[in-house]
């Protein structure tokens, strides 16, 4: 599950508003050793979900790990095909866990219910660039709307296949790919997530600097297609104030053996629309947001074979995501940025969601709330710069279980990162 896309959108845009200048990326190109960039990101992970009333089952899942991810990209050759390669390497390593306590997520089980020791997972990608139009084939991150993948626990999620990425037309992005497999985020299996097959393609356009819009479209064999809406507005209204309004859509219907994670009522196909539109309100060091989502059609919003993070919608949050079948919902949020007061790199946030009219098979209108609390410090200098702490908290409860069947649930993590660059 997914917050809010807003900061991805902006990357998009920034991708597509920025080929200013008349020489493209490719006529640029230093050589394939001279632009190659090597870095390691370093996780360490306590995840803590502690279900709390859960009768006869297991009432509390507790672990911690550290999750070491590198990622070298070479250059281009130069000329006017540019080939380079990018490769990835992971390594998840157990630092406490339990026979009682695993299933976090953080780590493969073994057939006895605990969880593994270490594991580790990678690949690689061959690469193609004409002009500002990169063509990558094998194993890759994405972060599409109709295809993303996840990164909530202690190691990724990898997608294989080949990916399209234009950026030849000022002010637009364009996407055209085809996926067969994913790796999950605790798993080394490259088709863990039995995915069959994948296209998608779309792109987004700048209007303006302010305004931009996304359309995407999906076919995930045997699952469903999906169409993807986005419309992304900022206004400034002074030096130290501004409004940005962002609206998500999305269409689902059943494809083929419509194959679903989980039956209702004895059906699971899918033809359902699922909304939000959210505004949010900053002046200085605070911003203020409200949204609203609703699900409407047959079935629940579905994601998670074509990516753990391809639910762009506002409400979808720490824990739930607020997309359960005929469910409308409200988002009231507020983040806090230290910097106006002397603490650059210290970050907080708090958001409360409530559900209802959610049919769960047993009941028509049930109901569910969100409260998190997020809290972040980057380090700004010196030897540890970018080292960051951080600290998230949900609270969540529902009626007739409309997640998963968890009715209530206590969930804590503490995350310390650090990125470094090597090349």
């Amino acid at each position: 599950m997914r917050v809010m896309k807003w900061s991805m959108i902006a990357l998009a845009v920034s991708a597509g508003s920025s080929q200013m200048a008349l020489a493209s990326s490719q006529d640029e190109s230093k050589g394939f050793i001279e632009d190659s960039k090597l870095s390691v990101k370093t996780r360490m992970l306590y995840f803590s979900r502690d279900f709390r009333n859960n009768e006869g089952g297991q009432s509390r899942r507790e672990e911690t790990g550290l999750g070491l991810v590198g990622t070298y990209e070479s250059g281009y050759t130069q000329g006017t095909v540019g080939v380079g390669i990018d490769a990835i390497g992971m390594l998840g390593l157990k630092l406490d866990s339990g026979k009682g306590r695993a299933g976090t997520g953080l780590f493969p089980n073994g057939s006895d219910g605990r969880a593994q020791d270490d594991y580790s997972k990678g690949g690689g990608a061959v690469k193609f660039r004409i002009s500002d139009t990169v063509l990558k084939v094998g194993d890759q991150f994405t972060a599409l709307p109709v295809f993303a993948t996840d990164d909530s626990r202690l190691l990724p999620e990898i997608a294989q296949g080949a990916l399209l990425t234009s950026n030849d037309i000022k002010g637009l992005t364009l996407h055209a790919g085809r996926f067969t497999s994913l790796t999950g985020q605790e798993q080394t299996n490259r088709d863990s997530l039995r995915l069959k097959e994948a296209d998608v393609f779309g792109g987004t356009y700048a209007f303006t600097d302010s305004l931009s819009t996304s359309l995407y479209y999906s076919k995930v064999e045997d699952y469903w297609r999906k169409y993807y809406a986005n419309v992304n507005w900022a206004l400034p209204l002074s030096d130290k104030q501004g409004l940005v309004f962002d609206f998500n859509f999305y269409d689902t219907k059943s494809d083929g053996q419509g194959l679903q994670r989980a039956e209702k009522d004895g059906v699971t196909k899918l033809d359902n629309r699922a909304f939000s539109l959210s505004g949010a309100y900053n002046i200085g060091a605070h911003t203020f947001t409200l949204a609203y989502q609703k699900v409407t059609g047959d079935g629940d919003y579905g994601y998670g074979v074509d990516g753990g993070g391809t639910v762009f919608l506002a409400n979808s949050v720490a824990r739930s995501d607020f997309n359960a079948e005929g469910e409308k919902s409200w988002q009231a949020r507020y983040d806090l940025n230290f910097a106006e007061y002397g603490i650059p790199g210290l970050s907080f946030m708090t958001r409360y969601v409530r559900g209802s009219g959610a049919d769960t098979g047993t009941t028509s209108n049930g109901k569910e709330w969100e409260r998190d609390i997020d809290i972040k410090y980057v380090m700004q200098e010196g030897p540890a710069k970018d080292l960051s702490f951080r600290v998230r908290q949900a609270t969540y409860r529902s009626s007739d279980g409309v997640y998963y069947g968890s009715p209530s649930l206590d969930e804590l993590r503490l995350i310390v990162e650090y990125p470094l660059s090597i090349l």
